[in-house]
């Protein structure tokens, strides 16, 4: 029934200029936002955008991560202190993007911890995403989607949240499916 109702609201959200947005994904403005450390997300987001004629942003830490700081088998590294760390928000390069702009928001991000990378929060947390349509994807190489999306859906509650969708090697028909499902 949530399920049903969030895709009825976001069907029938009105855009800025207060007109009914239409279903055919020719007319949605769509803004694919990822975060990529590694070039993995940053693959899938781009065909993901290509799909969808979507508009790609990349949500860039203002401190590149290195290898180093990617070592999860290391406590000290700085991807395992900020993912210990609930509260912790990566420090994110300033974007011009104006949600409002935009119809759906997709938000990508590799899967850290069974987790979304702490820059997605920061992302959610500066733009004004209250009341929007947002789906996730994501990639992984061996955990699902689901408690990082729970996650999400349980910090920002004031999002309308849409069906996640784990997203390693797709094809554009599995893209086009997981987007049409959106609708």
């Amino acid at each position: 029934m949530l399920a049903l109702f969030s895709l009825t609201a976001c069907a029938q959200k009105q855009n800025s200029s207060d007109h009914m947005i239409q279903s055919n994904t020719k007319e949605r403005k769509v803004l694919v936002a990822y975060f990529s450390a590694t070039g993995t997300t940053r693959h899938v987001a781009t065909q993901i955008a290509e799909a969808v004629n979507g508009t790609l942003l990349e949500i860039e830490p203002t401190e590149k991560y290195t290898s180093a700081d990617l070592d999860w088998h290391n406590d000290q590294s700085r991807s395992s202190v900020e993912m210990k760390d609930s509260g912790a928000r990566t420090s994110i390069k300033p974007d011009s993007v104006n949600a409002d702009d935009y119809d759906l928001i997709l938000i990508g991000y590799p899967i850290w911890w069974d987790l979304a990378p702490t820059a997605i929060n920061t992302f959610i947390e500066s733009h004004k995403l209250q009341g929007k349509c947002v789906a996730l994807f994501a990639t992984s190489g061996g955990s699902s989607i689901d408690n990082s999306a729970t996650k999400l859906e349980e910090t920002y509650p004031e999002l309308h949240w849409m069906q996640p969708k784990l997203l390693n090697r797709p094809s554009s028909q599995e893209i086009r499916n997981w987007f049409e499902a959106l609708q």
